[in-house]
């Protein structure tokens, strides 16, 4: 072997040894994230999973049962067949798609004011989003007091709408609505933010090269130029949707209970905590909160294919 060939083959040896010690330090930066990651969401969902096998009501040792939870949740559980699920979907299509879309159309409004106006909106808009449970809560109990003291009997009485104050909170036509009025009313979070800075970094230049190309109008624009544009932080704003519309069970926990009256406002992550934390029923609770994952998991992979990037 040539001098040459042995400093050349040196050299080589020196460059792959930097990258290794370069990837080594990589991989101490993402020790931090993979620890929280394992610890408070791999685990969590694995014991989940393995206790949905069970029989535990968090005093004795977990006694397997197979199937029996999930067997039990589909063709015993009238309650939740009958009421969380259709709820909980009705919630998830109008506070989820619904507020999605609704998020979309405010962001792409405001893109188009100037910058001060932009974020004094913007901010009114997110505020409700960081408001806690407890404070919005005593909001909307306050708007929806069940006698002539409420703002919405006050102001239905006074133009005549009706003639005696409506129980707003108990009566099982209403609340449910309700919960939806109040879920759509916090859904401007993250996701809504992500979508106006999505916009408002579209080049401007596709929009002139469009113009070229024939699009015609804004509408045009919004299909052809500024959805495809920013892919990333739709698909990133529909899986933030998601997720805040199926896990959001504590409006209904704060206005009226768990349960609520007649089940009118029950979902899926109130059924969890009623048989999780008040009948102590673990393991049937684990199997509910894993099917809502699966439901979860099944939204987010279609976002991703509506949204996603594709090679």
């Amino acid at each position: 072997m040539s001098k040459y060939s042995k400093l050349s083959r040196a050299g080589r040896q020196s460059n792959v040894g930097k990258r290794m010690h370069s990837n080594s330090n990589g991989y101490w930066f993402v020790l931090p994230y993979a620890l929280l990651f394992t610890v408070f969401i791999l685990a969590p969902v694995i014991m989940a999973v393995i206790l949905s096998f069970t029989n535990f009501n968090a005093i004795q040792f977990p006694r397997f049962v197979g199937f029996l939870n999930y067997i039990n949740l589909i063709t015993s559980d009238d309650t939740f067949m009958k009421f969380v699920l259709p709820n909980t979907v009705k919630y998830a299509l109008i506070v989820g798609v619904g507020g999605y879309v609704l998020s979309f159309l405010l962001a792409w409004a405001l893109a188009n004011l100037p910058k001060g106006l932009r974020t004094v909106f913007a901010l009114i808009l997110y505020s409700p989003s960081m408001t806690t449970g407890v404070a919005m809560a005593v909001l909307w109990k306050i708007m929806f007091t069940g006698d002539q003291t409420g703002y919405i009997n006050s102001w239905l009485m006074s133009i005549g709408a009706i003639d005696e104050p409506i129980i707003w909170l108990v009566n099982a036509n209403y609340l449910l609505p309700i919960v939806i009025i109040i879920g759509l009313w916090s859904s401007m979070g993250v996701g809504f933010l992500s979508i106006l800075a999505g916009l408002l970094n579209v080049d401007e230049s596709l929009y002139e090269a469009a113009a070229i190309d024939g699009v015609k109008n804004r509408f045009q624009e919004m299909i052809y130029v500024t959805i495809p544009s920013m892919k990333p932080q739709m698909l990133f704003a529909a899986v933030m949707q998601i997720v805040g519309a199926f896990q959001n069970g504590t409006i209904s926990t704060l206005l009226a209970g768990n349960p609520t009256p007649g089940y009118a406002a029950q979902l899926i992550v109130n059924h969890v905590e009623d048989y999780g934390f008040i009948r102590y029923e673990m393991g049937y609770a684990a199997a509910v909160s894993v099917v809502l994952l699966l439901i979860v998991q099944i939204f987010s992979k279609l976002s991703n294919r509506l949204f996603g990037e594709r090679e």
